[in-house]
């Protein structure tokens, strides 16, 4: 009975087929059968199912691979159930329910750690996106493999319970970490490397190596050997680590001895590139490795250098001719080396994809201008006008807009530019006239950025003011360094021939960042100097030195607390950033169960700006009143608002199944016949709901009953009715899109509503259009 009861919402929740159930019946002869351990003894915890989920998907998109196997162990048989589920809000809910029929059936929940595009796809090369690192600890000293971790990598954002025991008794843990963004492409499989790497140190599962390897959730339950137990979290922490920053950690890691070891190369012949670079090779192997394996290793080198971009082709191919000549013994032809290199960066490119050239130019030093105090009191010529009033973007200024991933900011800052664009204020931000804006964006390919431009809701007067002054890119493929620089110049140029641009936008930092000769990253100060001096400052003077630049960065998390405090600590990378830039704003959820979002502003040029609340509000974004936020006790408000809400969604449809049943009712008889029933309170408070719910429009009113073979009604107001109500007919009739055979029904119309503004019983015009008061939910 349970399965069966559990049945019909797995099927309408997508996560069941009748091709798949695993059937399980616990119940027995009580007269002859053995004893049974109660198979609901343990019931899986849907909270801690949202923790897992947030800290191993909450950034990713796509596609849950999620598994259920019959745990071993049991005396039952069933064959494995595969779903996917969308990572959004909807997976917390959509994974409960998985794990509340699987803990029926004796099966284990898992998942594969990363999405995927689409169902069935579940091999390591279907995984698009991962944003957390994992260790599984099954056997040995595990709480001496967790000390071990938690001294070298740090405090693990998870620690839990996976449900088994090792011989000797300790429980068996998984230890996670969570990034501060998802990686995908070669930064996932530098993730899955990490994840063998740590393993082989410390003794744990190494099948992690491989990105569709799956893992039990938090929350389930765990079956095996004919013992139930919670996989639950132990510890969970508000911790991200960065990936760069984490492999660095790992590779300082020690193997823990007699239990762990180093990792060591693919091939026990195969030299290790500190080698390869520092000692000669002489002809004959004669020094443990050939000169071609030593050649090929170097020219791999140097090519992945120039590919990423480290690197110019030149000083590429100089290292190479370098290497050659100081370290084969005696040298390779010329010929020979080059055509070697070609072969290797032709393989290399195949692979990995177009290269992020860099090139060598030379730079021309900045002039620079100082006046004295006079001069500076005495000039009394107008000031320049804004680019975006008030002085959030001026003339040859830098703002930094921040959000975490999902907060909404591409959407967001797509609606603002656009708006600047046809010289349209937006929440308070106003252009002098419509603006040139470039949108050099490196996050969303062409025909999705078609796609998001469509589904945001814009007036059909800034689509046409903007359709020549907005220009955008598709993602690029490439860096910002010289060349990448001089390109997006030429890109600008072409797209505003006539006049300079006035806005360039640049969204994200991360994805065109470029840190100089020594190949920094944001977290380096020197790097992000770099990027933003020789680089951003750069490609301004190119295209116009008057032009405000806006570049877009990712945030990590905060708690409240540093939010108020100080939220442009949020913004990720160098702190050299914050001092750069003329102006910042950073976006982010107040209350990350509400779908408004704060604007946090910080001016250099300018007084300083309240932050603004905003929402999105038929698709278009709007500011809201601050005045209109709680203040005091936002929790509770918010429950007794979801529990009025409840009530009035609980009242209409008692209606509606009453007058399929035949039945008509009162306000009094509905108030006095379902008091103290499914939670609605007494009748006097039923009877408050019912009257809000007709003014506002939801509930309107039946006075002549007779068509329905019902007595007139003594009530002033008559007989209750919603929309879509329909009452029991005589006969049958034939639905017209099935060809199902039902029994008749009769649509019920009201005759009479409530004014919202007198409170009055008027007629309805018109008993065919349902009118609401207003379309907020009661």
């Amino acid at each position: 009975m349970p399965v069966l009861r559990l049945r019909r919402p797995l099927l309408e929740a997508g996560l069941l087929s009748d091709d798949n159930i695993i059937h399980f019946n616990p119940w027995n002869d009580f007269n002859d059968a053995a004893p049974l351990d109660d198979p609901f003894g343990v019931e899986p915890d849907a909270a801690q199912i949202a923790t897992f989920l947030d800290v191993v998907f909450g950034y990713c998109e796509g596609l849950i691979p999620v598994r259920g196997f019959v745990d071993k162990g049991q005396g039952k048989d069933g064959k494995p159930h595969n779903i996917w589920i969308d990572a959004d809000d909807t997976a917390p809910e959509k994974l409960a329910t998985f794990a509340n029929w699987a803990a029926r059936e004796g099966a284990a929940v898992y998942v594969i750690p990363g999405t995927v595009a689409e169902p069935g796809q579940a091999k390591s090369a279907d995984v698009l996106q991962m944003q957390a690192i994992i260790v599984d600890l099954d056997a040995g000293d595990i709480p001496a493999k967790l000390e071990h971790l938690v001294r070298y990598l740090g405090q693990p954002t998870l620690i839990i319970e996976s449900g088994g025991r090792t011989p000797d008794g300790a429980t068996k843990l998984h230890v996670w970490w969570q990034l501060t963004e998802p990686v995908e492409g070669e930064d996932l499989a530098r993730l899955c490397a990490l994840r063998g790497e740590i393993a082989i140190k410390v003794g744990g599962d190494t099948h992690f190596r491989s990105a569709h390897q799956p893992i039990r959730v938090a929350g389930s339950v765990y079956h095996k050997g004919g013992f139930q137990r919670l996989v639950q979290i132990r510890e969970h922490n508000g911790i991200e680590v960065d990936l760069a920053d984490f492999a660095e950690l790992v590779a300082d890691m020690p193997a823990i001895p007699g239990v762990g070891m180093q990792p060591t190369p693919e091939t026990a012949d195969k030299p290790a590139l500190g080698s390869v670079l520092t000692n000669p090779v002489h002809e004959g192997g004669t020094d443990g490795w050939t000169r071609f394996e030593g050649a090929s290793a170097a020219i791999g080198h140097f090519i992945r250098m120039v590919h990423e971009g480290r690197m110019s082709p030149d000083e590429g191919w100089e290292a190479i001719c370098g290497y050659n000549a100081a370290m084969l013994r005696p040298s390779w032809p010329e010929d020979r080396l080059k055509a070697e290199a070609e072969r290797l960066w032709a393989k290399h490119v195949e692979k990995n994809g177009p290269p992020l050239l860099r090139t060598n130019s030379a730079k021309t030093p900045p002039e620079m201008s100082a006046f004295t105090l006079g001069e500076l009191l005495d000039d009394t010529t107008p000031m320049p006008k804004d680019i975006i009033a008030p002085r959030v973007l001026t003339p040859g200024g830098l703002l930094v807009v921040g959000g975490a991933p999902k907060v909404g900011k591409s959407d967001f800052l797509i609606s603002w530019l656009v708006h600047m664009a046809a010289g349209v204020p937006f929440l308070g931000f106003t252009p002098p006239r419509p603006l040139r804006v470039f949108y050099l964006q490196a996050e969303i390919q062409y025909h999705y950025l078609r796609e998001r431009l469509k589904q945001i809701a814009l007036p059909p007067e800034v689509i046409v003011a903007a359709r020549d002054t907005f220009v955008a890119t598709p993602k690029l493929k490439l860096l910002l360094d010289e060349q990448g620089s001089a390109m997006a110049a030429a890109a600008v140029r072409e797209a505003f021939p006539s006049a300079p641009v006035d806005i360039l936008c640049i969204d994200p930092i991360r994805n065109v960042f470029d840190g100089g000769p020594d190949g920094g990253g944001e977290n380096d100060n020197g790097a992000m100097m770099f990027f933003l001096r020789d680089r951003v400052e750069v490609l301004r003077e190119a295209v116009n030195p008057d032009c405000g630049v806006i570049l877009v960065h990712h945030t990590k998390k905060l708690g409240k607390h540093q939010v108020k405090e100080d939220p442009f600590l949020a913004l990720s990378g160098a702190s050299s950033l914050r001092g750069f830039y003329t102006s910042g704003i950073i976006m982010h959820r107040p209350d990350e169960e509400a779908s408004e979002r704060k604007l946090e502003i910080e001016l250099r040029n300018g007084p300083a700006l309240p932050s603004k609340l905003i929402d999105k509000v038929k698709g278009q974004w709007v500011e809201l009143n601050p005045m209109n936020e709680r203040l005091v006790r936002k929790d509770v408000g918010a429950k007794h608002d979801a529990e009025r809400v409840r009530k009035g969604d609980v009242i209409l449809g008692i209606l509606l199944d009453a007058a399929s049943d035949g039945h008509l009712y009162t306000i009094n008889q509905f108030a006095e016949a379902f008091e103290n029933t499914a939670g609605l309170g007494g009748k006097d408070t039923i009877r408050e709901r019912l009257n809000v719910l007709s003014t506002k429009g939801f509930i309107k009113f039946l006075r002549d009953a007779k068509p329905y073979g019902l007595a007139p009604s003594r009530s002033r107001f008559g007989y209750l009715c919603v929309e879509g109500m329909e009452f029991p007919g005589d006969g049958e009739q034939v639905d017209p899109d099935t060809g199902e055979v039902q029994p008749a029904r009769i649509p019920v119309r009201p005759t009479h509503f409530k004014s919202p503004r007198t409170g009055a019983l008027l007629e309805v015009e018109n008993p065919e259009i349902w009118v609401y008061a207003q379309e907020d939910r009661p």
